[in-house]
C-alpha cells in the first residue's frame, strides 16, 4: 500500500542515501533502511465531502513564491463577442439554423463594432485610461480591436488586442480591472451615447437577427430560453477564457443576477436597430412561422382552444388590415416599431374571444347554459368549462414556476470582486450558501442533480396519457355560440363592449391599467392573466396590445369618455329577458362602452 503513495517520491535518504520510503501510521514518510523520519506527509483526502467543513490537506516546506495571475489584456468588446457567441451556439444547439449564425448575427456584431466605433474605423474611441497610463504613446494611434469572421463564429474567435506592452502598465490595469478599457465603458459621456453593449443588447442583438432570419423564435421563447438557463445570461461570464481576468469594474459590465424583461428587450432592440442604420428587414409573409396567423394557432393549442376559432381570428385579422406584410415587416429608416409578434397573436384570440362570448361577466354564462342544455353529444366548446380546466392547470404551472424561480441559483460559481479586500469575505458566504442549499435540497421533494427537462414552446400538455394538465378540447365546435341569418354563421352575441381607446402620448403616460383594472370584467382581466402567463409578460403589455388591436379593428375615433364614466348601449332584447347569470367567484363589473355589431 505505501508503494502507491511513495512511487512518485524518489529523493534519497539524508542519513543513508537509500530510496526506499515508507508511510507511518502519523502519515510521516521514513526511511526503511534508517528508520530516518523526514517532513514530508501524505496527502489525505476526506470522502465525505462537505463543502466549507473539510479540506485536502497537503504538508510541504520549503520557499513559495507567489504567481502572477494577471492574465492577457483583452477589451470589453472581446469578452462580449465570446458571450454572443455562446449564446448564438445554444440556440443552435436547439435547432436554430446555421444561417442566423453565420450569415446574419455575424454581421450585425461587425456593424455594431463600426458603428460604435471600436473596430473597422478610422476614428476609433480614444481610451482615457490608456492616455493616462501611458502618455508617451502616440496620439493618434488606434488599438487594434477584435474582428470576427464567418469561420471565426465556430469556436475559434479572435482572441487576440494590441494594446500597451509597457509592464508597469500592465500591473497598473491588472490590480483594478481585468479589463484594459473598463473605465472607458463607464464614462458618463459614453454611457449617455447608448452605443455601449450590454448583457442585454446581447439579446437585443440576438432577437434582432432571429426576426431577420424569419426563425419561428420569438421574444418571450428566446426569454423563456434565458430563465431556464438553455441561453447562458446571468453567468455567461464564466464560459469567457481563462486568460481573460474578470476583477473590479468588470462586475458592473457583466454581471447581472435579474432576468431580462420582455419590454426591456424590446426597447433595447428597437434603439440598436436605430443605431446600427439597418434598412429594411425581409417581409414576414402569412406562411412565416412568426406571422400572427400561425403563431395564433400555436397559443390556441396551449390555451386548450377549440380549433374552430381560428377561421373567425384570421377573419378579424382581415378586417384589421392586418393581412398586408408589410404591417408586420419591420423598417427602422420609415421609423416603424418593431412588431410584438407574440403579443399581437395572443391579442387577436382575446379580441376573438371578446367578439363571441362577450366577456362582460353576464354574456358569457348565459352562452354557456345555452350550450348546457343544447349539447347532447358532448362535443360542443362549453367556456365554463374551459375556464374552470384551464384555471386549475393555470394554478399548478404557477406553483411550478415559483419552485424553480426559487430552486434558481442566482450567485455564479466564478465570482467577481470590486475589490480584493472583499474576496475572502465573498469565498466564506460563498460556502455557507452552498451548505445552506445542500439542507434545502435534502429537505426538498426535488433531490439535488436531477436532469431538467428540455425547452418546450408550450406551457399545458392537453390529451388523455400521464401527466396531462386535462381533457383537450381542441376538437370541439362553437356551434352552441353561433346563429344561422340568412344561411350564414353569425355569433349569436351581438353586441362588443371595449375601455376607451383614447390615445395617450408616449412621454406623457405608459399605461392606464392600474387605474382601470378594477372596472373591467373579472373573465377579462383573468384572460389577460392567462396569455400574460403564457408569454411570461406583465399583464399591462398585454392589455396595451388589446387596446392597439382594437383601435385597428373599431377605430380611434370613437368617442371619448373617462375610464370610470362609461355609458352603455341599448343590448339585444334576447340577452336582457334571459337576467344575469355569473360563473362563481367572478366579481359584478362597472359600466362601460359596448358597440352594437354590425351584421
Amino acid at each position: 500500500m505505501d508503494e502507491e503513495h511513495t512511487a512518485g517520491y524518489t529523493e534519497p535518504c539524508g542519513v543513508c542515501s537509500a530510496v526506499d520510503w515508507g508511510i507511518s501510521d502519523e502519515c510521516h514518510f521514513y526511511c526503511r533502511s534508517c528508520h530516518n523520519v523526514i517532513e514530508r506527509t501524505k496527502e489525505v483526502v476526506d470522502l465525505n465531502f462537505t463543502p466549507g467543513t473539510t479540506r485536502i490537506s497537503t504538508i510541504g516546506r520549503g520557499a513559495r513564491t507567489k504567481k502572477n495571475e494577471r492574465g492577457r489584456e483583452w477589451r470589453i468588446c472581446e469578452g462580449f463577442q465570446f458571450i454572443l457567441r455562446n449564446q448564438a451556439d445554444a440556440l443552435l444547439r436547439l435547432g436554430v439554423s446555421p444561417h442566423f449564425k453565420d450569415q446574419v448575427l455575424c454581421q450585425l456584431w461587425r456593424l455594431y463594432l463600426q458603428k460604435s466605433r471600436q473596430a473597422f474605423t478610422n476614428n476609433p474611441v480614444k481610451s482615457s485610461r490608456l492616455k493616462l497610463r501611458n502618455p508617451d504613446s502616440e496620439s493618434d494611434s488606434a488599438p487594434e480591436s477584435t474582428v470576427i469572421s464567418a469561420s471565426e463564429t465556430d469556436g475559434e474567435a479572435n482572441q487576440s488586442s494590441t494594446a500597451a506592452s509597457n509592464t508597469d502598465y500592465s500591473s497598473e490595469w491588472s490590480q483594478c480591472s481585468g479589463s484594459m478599457d473598463a473605465d472607458t465603458y463607464l464614462t458618463p459621456r459614453l454611457k449617455r451615447g447608448r452605443g455601449l453593449m450590454n448583457l442585454k443588447k446581447t439579446l437585443a442583438l440576438i432577437h434582432l437577427a432571429l426576426v431577420w432570419s424569419r426563425e419561428a423564435l420569438t421574444l418571450s421563447d428566446l426569454l423563456r430560453l434565458v430563465k431556464e438557463g438553455f441561453v447562458p445570461y446571468c453567468n455567461a461570464y464564466e464560459d469567457l477564457p481563462e486568460e481573460m481576468k474578470l476583477e473590479g469594474k468588470d462586475a458592473l459590465i457583466f454581471r447581472d443576477e435579474r432576468d431580462p424583461s420582455h419590454q426591456a428587450v424590446h426597447r433595447e432592440a428597437q434603439n440598436l436597430a436605430l443605431f446600427l442604420q439597418l434598412p429594411a428587414f425581409p417581409p414576414i409573409g402569412r406562411q412565416s412561422l412568426l406571422h400572427p396567423g400561425m403563431l395564433s394557432l400555436r397559443y390556441m393549442t396551449d390555451a386548450n382552444l377549440p380549433d374552430e376559432l381560428h377561421p373567425w381570428i384570421c377573419r378579424l385579422m382581415e378586417r384589421a388590415g392586418m393581412a398586408d406584410q408589410t404591417l408586420h415587416t419591420f423598417n427602422p429608416p420609415a421609423r416603424s416599431i418593431l412588431p410584438r409578434y407574440d403579443l399581437q397573436a395572443a391579442a387577436l384570440i382575446i379580441v376573438t374571444l371578446k367578439l363571441l362570448f362577450g366577456l362582460d361577466d353576464h354574456s358569457e354564462w348565459i352562452l354557456s347554459n345555452d350550450v348546457n342544455i343544447r349539447d347532447d353529444e358532448g362535443d360542443m366548446f362549453n367556456l365554463r368549462r374551459w375556464y374552470r380546466l384551464l384555471q386549475s392547470a393555470l394554478l399548478r404551472a404557477q406553483q411550478r414556476r415559483d419552485q424553480e424561480t426559487a430552486r434558481k441559483t442566482w450567485k455564479a460559481q466564478k465570482l467577481i470582486y470590486m475589490n480584493k479586500k472583499d474576496k475572502w469575505v465573498a469565498m466564506k458566504r460563498k460556502r455557507i450558501a452552498e451548505q445552506v442549499q445542500i439542507c434545502f435540497e435534502k429537505l426538498s421533494s426535488r433531490m439535488a442533480g436531477v436532469q431538467r427537462d428540455g425547452p418546450s414552446s408550450f406551457i399545458f400538455c392537453w390529451g388523455d396519457e400521464d401527466g396531462a394538465d386535462g381533457p383537450s378540447l381542441h376538437q370541439q365546435k362553437l356551434d352552441g355560440v353561433m346563429t344561422l341569418k340568412s344561411e350564414v354563421l353569425t355569433p349569436s352575441n351581438s353586441t362588443y363592449w371595449h375601455p376607451s381607446l383614447r390615445l395617450c402620448k408616449e412621454w406623457r403616460c405608459k399605461s392606464h391599467y392600474k387605474e382601470v383594472e378594477p372596472t373591467l370584467p373579472r373573465m377579462f382581466v383573468w384572460l389577460l392573466q392567462l396569455f400574460s402567463f403564457l408569454l411570461d409578460v406583465k399583464p399591462f403589455c398585454m392589455y396595451e396590445e388589446v387596446l392597439t388591436m382594437e383601435r385597428r379593428i373599431i377605430g380611434h375615433k370613437t368617442q371619448r369618455h373617462k375610464p370610470l364614466n362609461r355609458k352603455r348601449t341599448k343590448t339585444s332584447p334576447k340577452i336582457q329577458k334571459r337576467g344575469q347569470d355569473k360563473e362563481p367567484g367572478l366579481k359584478k363589473p362597472q359600466k362601460r362602452k359596448k358597440t352594437q355589431l354590425q351584421e
